[in-house]
C-alpha cells in the first residue's frame, strides 16, 4: 500500500514538473523565435542600407551615380544581397521545404519562391544576363517579411502568456508541518495527500486542500475571476495558487499533481486551444486555396507580360509582387489567434471551455434551460416574507424567531436565522430552548416565551388564522411558520429557496440578446410558477424527475430551437449531454465534468450569459479577421499583377510585402481586443 502511495506521489510530482516544463518550454520556444526574427531583421536592415544605395535605380533617383558607382560595385551588391538572402531569408526557405514535405503549400512557399526568383534572376544579371537588378527589392522584401513575423510572434506570445501565468501561480516550495510542530520546506511537486502545510499571510496556496486551523481571506481572482477576497474558515476548501490574506492557516492537502484545479484548467485550456472548429477548418482551406491562386496567378502574370512584350524583367517583378502580396499569413492566423485569446481569457474568468465546437454553437442559441435549485436559486432556505398579525413589527417578529432558532440545526430554522442576518437584525441567544417534536421549537428570548411552530400545531390548538396574504404565500409553494409570543399569535414567516440576485440580471440580459429563458425543477407547480414569475422566464417545467430532464431538453429541441442546458453537472448530466451546449455551473474545484461542454467555476447564472457573449464576440472577431485577411486580396492582386499600369499605378514587391504584413498585424491586434462582455 505504501509502495502504491509512493508511486502515486511520484506520478503527481512528475506531472507537476511536466506541467511547468511544458509551459516553460512552449514559452521559451516562442521567446527564442521572437529573438531570432528580431536578430535577423536588424542584421538584414543594416545590410539593406548599402544594398539600396548601390542599386542603380536608387542611385539614379537620388543623383548619386557619380559618388557610388565604381568598378565591381555589382559584385559588392551581390555579396551583401547573398548574405541577406541566405541569412534573412533562411526562415522562409526552411519553411518552404517543410511545407513541401508535408504537402501543405502555404505562406512560406510564396515568400520563398518570391525571394528565390528575385535572387537567382538578379545574380544571373550580375554575371552577364541582360536585365535589371532586383537586389534592393529582395532585401527590402525580406526586411518587411522578417519584421512582420517578429510582430506576429510577439502577438502569439502575448496570446499564450496567460497559460504560462497560470503555471506560475503555484509557489516553488511549501512549508509542511512535522509531528514535532516544526515546519520543513519542501518542493511543491513533492507534496503528498494528507500533508499539512502552513500558509503565512501573503503566501500562495501550494496545492488544493481543506483548512484545518485558522481564518483568513483568499484572493482567488487569477483563478476564478472573483475580484473580491473570499472569507475562509476551518473546513473550507482552498485552491492551489490562491493568495492568502492576513491570517495564518493550516491546510490539509487533498489534491496533488494532475488532480488539482489548476492542473485541470491548464489541460482544458491546452485542449481547447488545440481543438479545431468549423471556422478554423474553413480558414485553413481558404489559406491553401489562396496559395494555389497566388502561384497560378503569379505564373500567369509572368507569362502574360512577356507575351505582351514587356520583357522578362517586368514580368518577374509583377509575378514576385503577386506572390508576396497574396501570402495567406494573415488568414492562417485569423482564427488561431482569436481561439488562443478567447480560451485564455475565459479561463482567467472561471469560464472553462471543454469543446470548441460547442462553444462556437453557443453564439446561435435560441433558448437556455436552467436547472432551478442551486442554479437560479441558492439551494437553501431564507425568509421571503414576514406577515404581522398583531401589534409587533415585522423586524421584531423575525428577531424573536431567529433568536430562538439559532440553537436549532433544522433547515427551516437555519433559513430563519439566515433571513435575519440578511436584514442585519441583531439576535439574542435564547434560554431554555426546547424542540416541539415535528411541530417547531420554544424557549425564552428577552424574558418572553417564544414559539416558532408549523400550521399543524396551530390547527391542533384551534388557532390557525384565516389570512388572505398567508394563503397567497402558501399557494406559491412557500413554507409557512408561525410566531407566538407568550402564547399570543403575533405573525407568520414565509420561507423559500432564495432566488439569486444575479439570476434576474442574467434573465433580463438574455431577453435583450433575443434568447428564451426556461427552467427545469422537481418542485411543484406553485413553486415553479412563483420562481418563473419572479424572474420573467419564458417557460418552465415543474415536477420533473432527474431522469426526465433529458426528455424535456429534447422536447424543446423538437420546437426547432438550439438549446443550452445550465445545471450542476451531477444529476443534470444526461440533460447536459442532450443539449446542443451543456454548461455545468458552480463546479468550484471539480472541473472534470465529462457531460459538460463548458464548465463555470462559480454558481453565478451571469457567467452563463458571459460565455454566450464571449462566443458571439469571438465569432465576430473571427469573421472580421477572415474578411480582412481575404478581402484585401480582391484589390491587392490586380494592383500587384499590374492591371492598372495604363493608369500609371504600379505596386513594387517591397510595398506589396508591406501591405501583406500590415494586414497580418491588423489581424493580430484585432484578436487582442477580444474581451468578455455581454453582447446585448
Amino acid at each position: 500500500m505504501n509502495q502504491e502511495k509512493e508511486n502515486m506521489t511520484t506520478n503527481h510530482s512528475q506531472h507537476h514538473k511536466a506541467m511547468k516544463h511544458d509551459a516553460h518550454e512552449g514559452s521559451s520556444h516562442h521567446a527564442m523565435m521572437i529573438r531570432d526574427f528580431r536578430k535577423r531583421f536588424i542584421f538584414s536592415m543594416i545590410l539593406t542600407v548599402p544594398i539600396v544605395l548601390l542599386s542603380p535605380l536608387i542611385q539614379t533617383l537620388l543623383g548619386l551615380t557619380v559618388f557610388l558607382s565604381f568598378p565591381g560595385y555589382t559584385l559588392v551588391l551581390f555579396g551583401f544581397s547573398t548574405i541577406v538572402y541566405f541569412y534573412g531569408g533562411y526562415p522562409f526557405v526552411k519553411g518552404f521545404i517543410q511545407e513541401v514535405k508535408k504537402q501543405q503549400l502555404g505562406m512560406m512557399t510564396l515568400v520563398a519562391v518570391a525571394i528565390t526568383v528575385a535572387y537567382v534572376y538578379s545574380s544571373a544579371v550580375v554575371f552577364g544576363l541582360p536585365g535589371t537588378l532586383f537586389f534592393w527589392e529582395l532585401a527590402t522584401l525580406i526586411d518587411v517579411m522578417l519584421f512582420g513575423h517578429w510582430m506576429e510572434m510577439r502577438s502569439i506570445m502575448g496570446a499564450s502568456r496567460a497559460l504560462e501565468e497560470l503555471v506560475k501561480l503555484l509557489p516553488a516550495t511549501a512549508y509542511v508541518l512535522q509531528p514535532d510542530g516544526t515546519t520543513k520546506e519542501v518542493p511543491t511537486a513533492e507534496l503528498r495527500h494528507d500533508d499539512r502545510v502552513l500558509i503565512k499571510p501573503g503566501d500562495r496556496v501550494p496545492s488544493d486542500g481543506v483548512i484545518i486551523e485558522g481564518q483568513s481571506s483568499m484572493n482567488e481572482a487569477m483563478i476564478t475571476g472573483e475580484s473580491l477576497p473570499v472569507e475562509k474558515s476551518p473546513q473550507d476548501p482552498v485552491i492551489g495558487g490562491a493568495i492568502n490574506g492576513d491570517g495564518t492557516l493550516t491546510v490539509e492537502i487533498t489534491k496533488v499533481g494532475s488532480e488539482t484545479y489548476l492542473a485541470q484548467v491548464i489541460d482544458l485550456v491546452r485542449e481547447a486551444q488545440a481543438s479545431r472548429s468549423r471556422t478554423q477548418d474553413l480558414a485553413n482551406r481558404a489559406a491553401f486555396l489562396l496559395t494555389v491562386i497566388a502561384l497560378s496567378v503569379g505564373t500567369l502574370t509572368l507569362v502574360a507580360w512577356i507575351a505582351l512584350g514587356q520583357g522578362l524583367t517586368f514580368g518577374i517583378e509583377r509575378s514576385v509582387t503577386v506572390m508576396v502580396i497574396t501570402c495567406p499569413h494573415a488568414l492562417g492566423l485569423a482564427v488561431p489567434l482569436v481561439v488562443a485569446v478567447s480560451t485564455s481569457l475565459s479561463a482567467q474568468n472561471g469560464l472553462l471551455v471543454r469543446d470548441r465546437a460547442a462553444f462556437e454553437r453557443a453564439r446561435s442559441l435560441d433558448a437556455i434551460i436552467f436547472d432551478k435549485t442551486g442554479t437560479l436559486t441558492e439551494g437553501q432556505f431564507s425568509v421571503t416574507d414576514v406577515v404581522s398579525l398583531d401589534d409587533l413589527s415585522d423586524e421584531m417578529i423575525l428577531q424573536f424567531a431567529a433568536s430562538l432558532e439559532m440553537l436549532s440545526e433544522h433547515p427551516i430554522a437555519q433559513g430563519i436565522v439566515r433571513g435575519a442576518t440578511e436584514r442585519n437584525i441583531s439576535l439574542t441567544v435564547a434560554r431554555n430552548f426546547q424542540a416541539i417534536p415535528g411541530k417547531g421549537a420554544e424557549g425564552q428570548v428577552d424574558s418572553k416565551q417564544i414559539k416558532v411552530v408549523s400550521p399543524g400545531y396551530l390547527k391542533e390548538k384551534g388557532l390557525l388564522p384565516q389570512n388572505d396574504i398567508i394563503e397567497g404565500l402558501a399557494q406559491q409553494g412557500k413554507t409557512i411558520v408561525y410566531v407566538l409570543v407568550n402564547d399570543q399569535l403575533q405573525g407568520a414567516l414565509a420561507l423559500a429557496d432564495v432566488i439569486r440576485k444575479e439570476s434576474k440580471t442574467a434573465i433580463a440580459t438574455l431577453s435583450r440578446m433575443g434568447i428564451q429563458s426556461m427552467m427545469l425543477t422537481g418542485d411543484n407547480q406553485h413553486v415553479a410558477q412563483w420562481v418563473a414569475n419572479e424572474l420573467g422566464l419564458d417557460d418552465y417545467f415543474a415536477e420533473v424527475l432527474p431522469h426526465e430532464k433529458a426528455a424535456k431538453i429534447r422536447e424543446v429541441q423538437d420546437r426547432g430551437l438550439t438549446v443550452a442546458m445550465v445545471g450542476d453537472g451531477i444529476n443534470d448530466a444526461p440533460a447536459l449531454a442532450q443539449a446542443d451546449v451543456g454548461i455545468a455551473i458552480g463546479a468550484g474545484t471539480d472541473v472534470a465534468i465529462e457531460a459538460a461542454d463548458i464548465v463555470l467555476v462559480r454558481s453565478d447564472p451571469q457567467d452563463a450569459v458571459a460565455i454566450l457573449g464571449l462566443s458571439r464576440a469571438t465569432y465576430k472577431k473571427m469573421v472580421q479577421n477572415l474578411l480582412w485577411a481575404t478581402g484585401y486580396n480582391a484589390i491587392a492582386i490586380p494592383l500587384a499583377a499590374g492591371l492598372l499600369l495604363p493608369l500609371g499605378i504600379l505596386l513594387s514587391p517591397a510595398l506589396g510585402a508591406a501591405l501583406m504584413s500590415i494586414s497580418t498585424i491588423i489581424v493580430a491586434v484585432n484578436a487582442r481586443f477580444l474581451s468578455i462582455k455581454n453582447e446585448s
